[in-house]
C-alpha cells in the first residue's frame, strides 16, 4: 500500500498542492512515487491511495514505468489514519488473510533488495497479529525527524516501548545513545488487524471508512471513495492507532533512507560534485561549494562565490535558503503561490474586495449622470463603457445590494437601488420582459430579451428584497416554457444549461428569502433537469448544449466547461441530499480534469471525452472552483483556486483584474469587465465565511 498524501510543504517552491512531493523528481529521473512502486512491486499487488485532485499524476506516473495498481481515490484528503484505514478495507475485503506493507510515496531508499528484504523478515510476526515499522539505525541526530524506542525481545522483531516527535537534538542524541531508532513510517501488518485497531482506537475514522467504501464506484480505472470521506477527523496513523495499540513492534534495519523532507535532505541524498555541489537543469554554481541549485525548465541559474545555500528556481517564485535552516522554508511559503493557508487567502481577499473593488466600481464603476453600471474598467482604473448590457446591470445591481445585506460598510444599498431602477426604467417592455442591451443613454439597441438575463434579473431582485416584482417576472418567462421541461433561450443556442444554473441561483435566492412556494417548485424542477438531463449518468460531466429532446449535441457542438461544472457542483451542495452531494462530488471532480497544473489555473474548455478544447483561462472558473471546492470540503483544491483568483488580480490600480490567461501563461491585456464582480463577490465571501468556521 502506497500512501500519496505528502504534500512537501518545505520543498517549496518546487513542491505546490497541485505538483506536491511525492511526483516531483527530486534525486534522479524518478519521482519519489514511481521509485516506491518500483521498489513495492516485487512484493505483491500494488495498492495506491491518493487524492482526487492528483488522479492524473497517478495514473501518468504509474503508466510511465509501466506498473499495474489498485488505485484509492480521496475525495477530500484526511491524513494517513483514513488512507490506511481505506486501504486495509479495501484489501481485507479482497483476500481477508493478506498482509500488507504500507510505504510513504516521498521517501527515498535507494537500496531497493534490503527495503524488500527487511519486510520479509517481519512477515512472521505480522501474521501473528503485529503491527510492524521498520526502525532505521539513525546516522546523525536530526530533529526534523520522529525516533521509536525498541524495547527488549528475542528476535530480530522488538516490541515498542515510546515514540519521539520530532525532539531537539540534545534529546535525540540521548535517545541514540539508548538505543532509539528513526521512524522510517513503513509498517507491515495483516489487513484485517489494521482494520480491528482502527474500529478500537479511532471508531469515527473507522466508521467515516466503511461509508466512503460502501459508496465508491470505479471510474477512469479508479475507485473513488465516497464522500463520506469527509466526516473522518483529520489524524495521522501513528498518532491514532500506533501510540496506542498493544500490537506495535519494530523491526532494527540498516539501509539507506530519507524522508526528503527539506532542500537539505534532497541534497543528503544525492552525489555531489567535486567542489561539494548538487546541479540540476540549467544551473551553475562558480566558486561556491556545498550548495543545492535547482533550475526548473526554461530557467538559468548562477550561484557564485556561495557555501551551503540551496536555491530553487521554479517560473514563478525562487527559494534561497541557508540548508541549516532549510526546516523554515514552510514558514516562508511551502505551500506555493501567494497564499499559504485559506485563512491568509480569506483576509487578504476580503480586504482587496471591502477597500478596493467595492468603492472603485461604486465609484468609477457607476455613471454619475445615470446610476448605471459601466460595462467594465481598464487595468488603469479608468471607465470602458461601449453599451449597457442587462446582465451587466443585473449582477452589479445584486453585487451591492448583498454588500449592503451582508453588513460590510459603504453606501452600497444606495447605489444598488439608484443602479436598478436606471435599468428597469430604461430596459423595460410592454410585456414585463427586459430589453437584452442597451446604449449608455439607455436607448434599447437590442430589444429581445434573453433567458439568461433574466435569471440576473431575479437574482438582483432577490438581494433587493423586491418579491412582488420577482413573482410578476417569472410569470412573463412563461412563453419561454420548453414543452419537454426547463425553458427555451433566445438565440442560435435555444436548449442549453447555462441560462438554467442562473435561474436556479434565483430560484433558490428567493426560496432561502421568502420560505418556498413557487421558488422552491422551480428549483426542484431545475435541479431535477439537471439531474435527468444535463448531466451524462456514465460520465458524471454536465453538458452545455442540447437538442429539442434535451440529448446532448456531440462533436463540434459538444462542450465541457470545467467552471460550470463547478457552479453546478456549488448549487446542487447547497440543496443536501445523498443524489445531490454525489452528483455534485462527481461534477467537481469533471470540473477538476480542466485544472493545468503547470499554471495552476482551471482552463476553459474540454472536449464531451474530457480531453483539451480551449487551454486559455479566464478569471470566472477561478472563482466557481474555489465555490464549489470550500463547500465540499476540499480544502487543498480550495486553496490552489484561491491562488489562481488571486493571480488575476495582480493589476496596476487594485480593485480590477485581469480577465483572460493565455495558454503560455501570460495575461492578455483588456478591460476588466464588470460580469466578474458577481463572481468574485461571492466567492470570496463564501471564503471569508468557511475561514470563520470554528476548527
Amino acid at each position: 500500500m502506497i500512501l500519496c498524501g505528502g504534500s512537501g510543504e518545505r520543498l517549496w517552491p518546487a513542491s505546490r498542492a497541485a505538483h506536491p512531493k511525492p511526483f516531483l523528481r527530486l534525486t534522479g529521473d524518478r519521482s519519489p512515487f514511481q521509485a516506491a512502486a518500483l521498489r513495492a512491486a516485487p512484493l505483491g499487488p500494488l495498492v495506491v491511495v491518493g487524492g482526487a485532485a492528483h488522479a492524473g499524476l497517478i495514473a501518468d506516473q504509474l503508466a510511465e514505468i509501466g506498473i499495474e495498481a489498485t488505485v484509492l481515490l480521496e475525495p477530500v484528503g484526511r491524513n494517513t489514519a483514513l488512507a490506511v484505514a481505506a486501504a486495509a478495507g479495501w484489501v481485507a475485503a479482497q483476500s481477508p488473510g493478506a498482509v500488507v506493507a504500507i510505504l510513504a510515496a516521498d521517501h527515498h531508499m535507494p537500496d531497493a533488495e534490503a527495503f524488500r528484504a527487511a519486510v520479509r523478515e517481519t512477515l512472521a510476526a505480522a501474521e501473528d497479529g503485529a503491527i510492524v515499522t521498520l526502525g532505521l539505525r539513525p546516522s546523525s541526530a536530526s530533529e526534523a525527524l520522529g525516533y521509536i524506542r525498541p524495547g527488549e525481545a528475542v528476535g530480530a522483531v522488538k516490541p515498542i516501548l515510546a515514540f519521539e516527535e520530532k525532539p531537539t537534538a540534545e534529546v535525540a542524541a540521548g535517545l541514540i545513545a539508548a538505543g532509539a531508532l528513526w521512524n522510517s513510517g513503513t509498517f507491515v501488518a495483516r489487513a484485517a488487524t489494521l482494520s480491528a485497531e482502527v474500529v478500537r482506537w479511532a471508531p469515527d475514522v473507522a466508521d467515516a471508512v466503511a461509508a466512503a467504501l460502501a459508496e465508491a464506484v470505479q471510474r477512469g480505472g479508479a475507485t473513488w471513495l465516497g464522500p463520506a470521506v469527509a466526516g473522518a477527523p483529520k489524524i495521522a496513523f501513528d498518532r491514532a492507532v500506533m501510540e496506542r495499540t498493544d500490537r506495535g513492534a519494530v523491526l532494527p534495519a540498516d539501509f539507506v533512507w530519507s524522508d526528503l523532507g527539506a532542500w537539505d535532505a534532497v541534497m543528503a541524498a544525492q552525489a555531489p560534485d567535486d567542489a561539494g555541489n548538487v546541479l540540476q537543469g540549467a544551473a551553475t554554481a562558480p566558486g561556491s561549494s556545498q550548495v543545492l541549485v535547482r533550475a526548473a525548465p526554461g530557467v538559468r541559474v548562477a550561484v557564485v562565490g556561495a557555501t551551503r545555500l540551496a536555491v530553487v528556481a521554479e517560473r514563478d517564485a525562487v527559494l534561497v535558503t541557508d540548508l541549516d535552516h532549510a526546516q523554515a522554508v514552510r514558514d516562508a511559503g511551502a505551500a506555493g503561490g501567494r497564499f499559504t493557508s485559506l485563512p491568509q487567502a480569506a483576509a487578504e481577499l476580503d480586504a482587496w474586495l471591502r477597500t478596493a473593488a467595492l468603492p472603485l466600481w461604486g465609484t468609477v464603476g457607476t455613471d454619475d449622470e445615470t446610476g448605471g453600471f459601466r460595462e467594465g474598467l481598464t487595468l488603469a482604473g479608468h471607465p470602458f463603457d461601449p453599451r449597457r448590457r442587462a446582465r451587466v446591470q443585473a449582477r452589479q445591481a445584486f453585487v451591492f445590494a448583498r454588500a449592503a445585506a451582508d453588513g460590510l460598510p459603504g453606501p452600497w444599498a444606495s447605489i444598488a437601488e439608484r443602479g436598478f431602477d436606471w435599468f428597469a426604467t430604461h430596459a423595460g417592455r410592454h410585456d414585463g420582459l427586459f430589453a437584452t442591451t442597451l446604449d449608455i443613454a439607455g436607448a434599447q439597441t437590442t430589444p429581445e430579451p434573453h433567458l439568461y438575463e433574466h435569471a440576473f434579473v431575479l437574482l438582483a431582485l432577490s438581494a433587493l428584497g423586491r418579491g412582488p416584482a420577482a413573482e410578476t417576472l417569472l410569470s412573463a418567462l412563461d412563453p419561454f416554457r420548453h414543452p419537454h421541461g426547463g425553458y427555451r433561450e433566445a438565440g442560435e443556442h435555444p436548449f442549453q444549461a447555462n441560462a438554467h444554473m442562473h435561474l436556479l441561483e434565483a430560484a433558490m435566492a428567493w426560496e432561502q428569502a421568502d420560505g418556498g412556494g413557487v421558488w422552491t417548485a422551480l428549483a426542484d424542477e431545475l435541479t431535477e433537469l439537471a439531474l435527468t438531463r444535463f448531466i451524462d449518468p456514465a460520465s458524471g460531466a454536465l453538458h452545455e448544449f442540447f437538442d429539442a429532446e434535451w440529448r446532448p449535441l456531440a462533436g463540434d457542438a459538444g462542450l465541457i466547461e470545467p467552471g460550470h461544472q463547478f457552479e453546478w457542483a456549488w448549487l446542487l451542495a447547497r440543496r443536501p441530499n445523498a443524489r445531490r452531494m454525489a452528483a455534485a462530488q462527481r461534477l467537481f471532480e469533471v470540473g477538476r480534469s480542466g485544472f493545468d497544473r503547470g499554471r495552476g489555473v482551471v482552463v476553459n474548455a474540454l472536449h464531451p471525452d474530457l480531453t483539451l478544447r480551449d487551454s486559455a483561462a479566464r478569471l470566472w472558473p477561478q472563482t466557481e472552483h474555489l465555490k464549489a471546492a470550500l463547500i465540499l470540503r476540499d480544502e487543498t483544491a480550495a486553496l490552489e483556486a484561491a491562488n489562481a483568483a488571486a493571480a488575476f488580480l495582480d493589476t496596476p490600480v487594485r480593485g480590477v483584474w485581469r480577465e483572460r490567461m493565455a495558454a503560455d501563461g501570460g495575461f492578455i491585456e483588456q478591460p476588466a469587465p464588470a460580469t466578474s464582480l458577481y463572481h468574485l463577490y461571492l466567492a470570496i465571501r463564501e471564503l471569508t465565511r468557511f475561514a470563520a468556521e470554528p476548527c
